[in-house]
């Protein structure tokens, strides 16, 4: 194995913390990964990685080694792309909400194949807050606000949102008409964040403001899916992007509330990690999904 394949290496069991999953993650057998660094340490003369039982981490020298080899694979895949005139090819690992994977993006993924036949998705979807770097993830489309700066992100577009419940649920609570009315008796279904680790409270726009409202509920969860089905099942209000529910609310099943003072739209983003120039296949997929939002 040449330096530059070695430095690969390097960098990908810093950003997984395992020797087993940077083999899996580069085709590779997880002895020739093993010999690469111990290669690579007795070339340099210093230890790069510590090794325990359960995870592997990056000495001080590693650290720095590391982000040498950033920018040296970067410089050379620039220069690599700048002289390439073939299509984009290779495997790119998306991470998208399940629900938006479904509605939006898979009815025009046969566009997107057909017109880069030589890339290959793997697309994981969920709730949960995933660590790019670490899990080898090239980009996400994330949905709200976004906290990690160590990340570049593109806006893709807002979604409305709405408050609702069911038709059962305001047959037996009653349909409020202002704020005030949601102190009188009603529940909400907590949907508890996993990037804050807590129930986010109702939100509303009153009057180019924004008025957090926290209703009792006896029922927490932490998936779209489960969170609509809860509210459909009578358990009580949601607040979620209109374009998820909008077959039950033409039929009659949910019932939107409070629109004087709907829900501030929520914003969606194309994140990847920063420090890495965007591959050709990361950049030809960034382009053609800002075009589908």
């Amino acid at each position: 194995m040449d330096r530059f394949d070695a430095m690969r290496v390097f960098t990908r069991i810093v950003e997984c913390r395992s020797f087993t999953r940077a083999a899996a993650d580069l085709n590779l057998p997880r002895a020739t990964v093993t010999e690469a660094i111990q290669a690579l340490e007795a070339r340099l003369g210093v230890r790069l990685l510590q090794r325990t039982t359960r995870q592997v981490a990056p000495t001080l020298e590693g650290e720095a080694f590391y982000s040498r080899c950033l920018q040296l694979i970067a410089e050379v895949e620039d220069a690599e792309n700048a002289f390439s005139t073939g299509q984009p090819r290779g495997r790119l690992r998306i991470e998208v909400h399940g629900t938006m994977a479904r509605l939006l993006l898979c009815p025009r993924l046969p566009e997107f194949l057909t017109r880069y036949p030589e890339i290959a998705l793997d697309i994981s979807e969920g709730d949960r807050f995933v660590d790019l770097v670490r899990e080898g993830v090239d980009c996400a489309i994330r949905i709200g606000p976004l906290r990690d700066s160590e990340l570049v992100a593109r806006r893709l577009t807002l979604l409305p949102e709405v408050t609702c419940a069911s038709a059962d649920y305001c047959a037996r609570h009653g349909v409020p008409r202002q704020l005030d009315d949601l102190q009188a008796g009603h529940t909400m279904v907590g949907f508890q964040s996993s990037a804050l680790g807590a129930v986010l409270p109702l939100v509303f726009s009153v009057g180019g403001a924004l008025q957090q409202v926290s209703l009792p509920t006896r029922l927490r969860v932490s998936g779209a899916e489960a969170y609509a089905g809860a509210a459909l099942a009578g358990l009580g209000i949601i607040q979620a992007p209109r374009y998820r529910l909008q077959d039950d609310l033409a039929a009659g099943r949910l019932v939107a509330l409070l629109e004087d003072c709907p829900p501030p739209p929520l914003p969606v983003s194309l994140v990847h990690a920063r420090g890495r120039l965007p591959s050709p296949r990361l950049r030809a997929f960034i382009d053609w999904v800002s075009g589908v939002f």
